[in-house]
């Protein structure tokens, strides 16, 4: 009888040791999140707001986003064949060949990617509109989407993470009450609804698939995802390039990108948020793929990119001349921050 209590006591220490160790896991990669993601926005702002073609023309995001997405997916197909991880994957049968393919599942949600890997860099480079606004509200709507997820396949949603989802609620309301309401370009509209369908349909996904702690299949779900996402997004705006090519439009910025970009004096810049991409799409993954409810690890995710957001913006105001964040952004990006710790507390209040 001793015997059976010291090995469940045993037993309980050694769960908590894990559980612990995996709370402080998902912490560093929160972090690490976002140490990557602030050298992203600022140097995706700067060019599209101190950038130039060959003819004089301010850059735009959609002449950045060639070279972004092919130096992005050539880092990312890097990372997963030197960390092992392509040797997870499905494979299929082509002639004599096994190559690495995905499932019908990873396929769907590396299409839902391509939606935002194309719009989250377009986001930043909207002239009138400053990036903690446009962060808030991409994160914001994400955010409203992740407990529907939850409850639609019947996954619990502990308390802190309802708690977290007000305060990030009540950011976002208040930061659009003081801006006068939701007044933004068409573009930013649109960008605005394509990234919130991609990511409801790769959270759906992923939520089915890959949410329960199994390493292998995070790794597997991570790798066969972008498998399918960079080729069609970096294709997709090829083929509009080609049939498009109307000078100043997207059809002629894209080309530009696709053909003058790597001539630009501005190319190294360009690449390296690329490999920004590749780092944050890594550690992006592991939040969203951690088996805890969504409307823990997305909050967690949304609020570490908003505040790179808000960092990027003032650093970019203090040195480069940039505009300065509001106060309603400054508040919002405090309330997103109390949400962070309630989500790193709460787990801890419960296990005491």
């Amino acid at each position: 009888m001793r015997k059976e209590q010291e090995m469940a006591r045993e037993s309980h220490v050694t769960k908590g040791h894990l559980t612990r160790q995996k709370h402080s896991a998902i912490e560093l990669v929160t972090l690490s999140y976002l140490l990557s993601y602030l050298p992203y926005v600022i140097l995706t702002r700067y060019l599209a707001t101190n950038g130039m073609d060959g003819h004089g023309h301010p850059l735009t995001g959609l002449h950045i986003l060639p070279v972004m997405l092919i130096s992005a997916a050539v880092s990312t197909y890097g990372f997963i064949w030197i960390s092992g991880w392509g040797r997870l994957m499905h494979r299929v049968r082509v002639g004599g060949l096994s190559l690495p393919g995905a499932t019908r599942a990873t396929f769907w949600s590396g299409l839902c990617t391509v939606f935002v890997l194309t719009t989250v860099p377009l986001s930043y480079t909207f002239r009138d509109v400053s990036i903690p606004f446009m962060q808030l509200l991409m994160r914001g709507d994400i955010l409203i989407i992740a407990p529907l997820v939850d409850l639609l396949l019947g996954r619990r949603v502990h308390w802190w993470s309802w708690g977290a989802l007000v305060l990030v609620a009540l950011a976002l309301f208040h930061t659009l009450s003081a801006r006068g309401g939701l007044a933004l370009p068409v573009l930013a509209l649109l960008t605005l609804l394509i990234y919130t369908a991609g990511y409801f349909g790769r959270l759906w996904v992923m939520t089915r698939v890959a949410k329960d702690d199994d390493p292998i299949r995070l790794r597997r779900f991570f790798s066969e995802e972008k498998l399918v996402a960079f080729p069609i997004a970096i294709l997709s705006l090829a083929a509009i390039a080609w049939t498009d090519r109307t000078p100043g439009g997207a059809g002629g910025q894209l080309l530009w990108g696709f053909t003058q970009a790597w001539r630009s004096e501005h190319l190294p810049a360009m690449i390296l948020t690329g490999l920004m991409v590749c780092a944050t799409g890594v550690f992006s993954g592991l939040i969203l793929l951690d088996g805890r409810e969504n409307s823990f690890c997305v909050p967690l995710e949304r609020s570490a990119s908003i505040l790179a957001g808000v960092g990027g913006t003032v650093i970019l105001a203090q040195f480069y001349g940039g505009k300065w964040p509001s106060q309603a952004e400054f508040v919002g990006a405090a309330l997103l921050l109390i949400a962070v710790l309630l989500l790193s507390v709460g787990p801890r209040l419960r296990r005491r």
